[in-house]
């Protein structure tokens, strides 16, 4: 008799870059309020990661990195998305994990507006649960560009220098589990 795959589940974590001040400037700079059913708990300027084998996996300018859950220097996430579960195993995500990290995902491809932490989380959530993060989050980088703040924004930020505090760039071989 073969056993039953185990499942493992699958959380985003979701953090407010701003510490709320993108809620409170989006009316004056973008020219309205990213708030209320389509924008998710309380707006916002989004970085995302995922919580799937006990470990926190995230995306920016250093590659891929990973962490305890909440561990990074922006603390505890502003909340959290049950994205379903797994029967992906351990071995199987680190694998694939590498495999992003040697082509899509190199430190290198980071852009803050175009290859980012949220292009990473939604890449990762479909092959663990076949399911995208919530367009709110995905969708918030060519709503902000399509604004004239947007566009300055965009010429004035390094893209070179966006990357969470803390964890570990990730590594097949870093004795993470």
């Amino acid at each position: 008799m073969e056993e039953p795959l185990a499942l493992h589940p699958v959380k985003l974590y979701v953090y407010d870059l701003s510490k709320g001040m993108a809620r409170r400037l989006s009316p004056v700079m973008l020219g309205k309020r990213r708030a209320g059913p389509g924008a998710g708990p309380a707006g916002g300027l989004r970085h995302t990661s995922i919580i799937v084998h006990k470990d926190e996996f995230y995306y920016g300018a250093s590659g891929i990195s990973s962490c305890a859950p909440g561990e990074t220097l922006l603390g505890p996430p502003d909340f959290i998305v049950d994205l379903g579960n797994t029967e992906v195993t351990e071995e199987i995500f680190l694998e694939y994990l590498s495999s992003l990290e040697e082509s899509m995902f190199r430190g290198e491809s980071y852009n803050l507006f175009e290859h980012n932490c949220n292009t990473f989380t939604n890449e990762v959530a479909q092959f663990l649960t076949g399911r995208k993060i919530p367009s709110y989050i995905t969708d918030l980088p060519s709503e902000v560009l399509a604004t004239p703040f947007g566009q300055a924004l965009q010429h004035f930020l390094d893209p070179n220098q966006i990357q969470p505090p803390g964890g570990n760039t990730f590594s097949r071989n870093n004795g993470q589990s």
